[in-house]
């Protein structure tokens, strides 16, 4: 049973979806008009382990997550750059789908964009228009918020108390300072024709109309980082009651932010780790464990002695691995299929309750221990060993980090006999070579 926190409730809740075995899941994506940062990476691999954790329980998971392809941001670019909006989305998308492939994770089954979602987007806004929960004026259009009862539950603030600093943008145009944009008239950058005159839509309708034309109206979780609560989400789910009569989404998971040395991350401080750049130096598997480290709703600090912890832990695990498939594979063992059941659905009982990955880093500990045992015994059950190695990977694989697998020739395995018969014979010098020619085919 997946238990899981609901941001609108603030409990974690058992998992109960709309269609018997199978999950919806959108997760807000990028605007693209930069390259993807750490940050950005974050939801990325949390959303990826938890679509792996529900196939694991038996789900089918649909997976949708946009691009953003129309902002100011990508008109600014663009005139900066002297070329067109779509040049920039091209490359940043590119950039991105490329960024997700590098992190090992499962591709979203559908990414839709803005642009070609025009005729929806329009038709969506007319429909609030129609039912006067938005309204026009000269031409732009904004949502209501007074229009809908409750406004402001999912991200639990109150109009009068909501937090400093919130994306709120002061317009006299406004019925109430919290209405939002649902269309902006503008002769500026890419445009299309609409009811109220040429144009582009707001970011929080965009969401919504992709999700009902991939989804249908309502889904079972919708995604993204915390920092799109409000008012994104909360945004999002205001018109989906104004229109379909329903919240969009019945579980509304976020994950927590990155932090650089303790310090927020931001332009300003000169802080900015491109993701791209963090996995080529730290590799997919120990970006995806450090990832995994903290829980999703914590936040989580990149810095120098948090990698090291990274490192030393993936290295605890995956050495013992190798060590088991370099001894099998020496002595000419094929480990087969089987798995140890029990440390397996240990694993995906901590993993079911809300993700837990620490617990779940807890038992993968105590699974490589008993691998350890099992390895040091003066007969080896290469079937035991099997079955626990097997449970490591599959517990692995599930967060997204992969074991490399050994090639082992004849003259390896005559190799490894020498070394052993050295050993035996108290040849200390002849073992010591041996040893030396094992390890530069990473085979000791």
């Amino acid at each position: 049973m997946i238990r899981i926190y609901n941001t609108k409730t603030l409990q974690v809740e058992e998992f109960k979806p709309i269609h018997e075995g199978h999950v919806d899941m959108y997760v807000c994506g990028p605007t693209v008009y930069n390259f993807a940062h750490i940050g950005n990476a974050r939801p990325m691999v949390v959303f990826d382990v938890l679509k792996r954790l529900f196939e694991a329980e038996g789900y089918t998971v649909k997976y949708v997550s946009n691009f953003t392809d129309v902002d100011d941001k990508i008109i600014n670019k663009a005139i900066e750059e002297g070329t067109t909006e779509k040049e920039i989305t091209e490359r940043y998308i590119d950039a991105y789908q490329a960024l997700r492939r590098q992190l090992n994770t499962e591709l979203p089954d559908i990414t839709p964009k803005v642009t070609e979602t025009m005729d929806g987007i329009i038709t969506f806004v007319k429909q609030m228009v129609d039912n006067g929960t938005a309204y026009v004026v000269n031409g732009d259009v904004y949502f209501s918020v007074d229009s809908v009862p409750g406004y402001g539950s999912l991200s639990h603030q109150k109009l009068d108390q909501l937090e400093a600093g919130a994306r709120v943008e002061e317009n006299d145009q406004k019925r109430n300072p919290y209405d939002f944009a649902l269309w902006k008239k503008t002769d500026k950058g890419i445009t299309w024709d609409s009811p109220w005159g040429p144009g582009r839509p707001g970011w929080h309708t965009e969401c919504v109309v992709m999700i009902n034309e991939n989804m249908g109206p309502m889904i079972d979780i919708h995604g993204g980082g915390m920092d799109l609560r409000f008012p994104h989400h909360e945004n999002e789910a205001a018109q989906s009651m104004a229109v379909n009569h329903n919240g969009l989404a019945n579980y509304w998971v976020h994950n927590a932010m990155i932090n650089i040395n303790g310090e927020k991350m931001s332009k300003s401080l000169g802080n900015v780790l491109w993701a791209k750049d963090v996995v080529e130096k730290l590799g997919i598997n120990t970006t995806r464990w450090l990832m995994s480290s903290v829980h999703y709703r914590k936040e989580l600090n990149f810095s120098e002695e948090t990698v090291e912890t990274a490192n030393k832990e993936l290295k605890r695990v995956m050495d013992p691995l190798r060590q088991a498939d370099i001894k099998a594979a020496m002595n000419g063992v094929a480990f087969g299929p089987e798995f140890d059941e029990e440390a397996w659905r240990n694993f995906l009982d901590q993993m079911d309750d809300d993700m837990n990955t620490p617990n779940a880093y807890a038992v993968i500990f105590d699974a490589v221990k008993k691998l350890n045992g099992a390895m040091r015994q003066r007969e080896i059950d290469y079937a035991a060993v099997g079955r626990i190695r097997n449970a490591v990977e599959k517990m692995l694989n599930l967060l997204g980090i992969t074991v490399e697998k050994i090639t082992v020739t004849d003259e390896d395995r005559e190799l490894y006999a020498k070394w052993n018969a050295a050993k035996a014979e108290k040849d200390f010098a002849a073992a010591d070579e041996y040893r030396r020619l094992l390890a530069e085919k990473g085979l000791a």
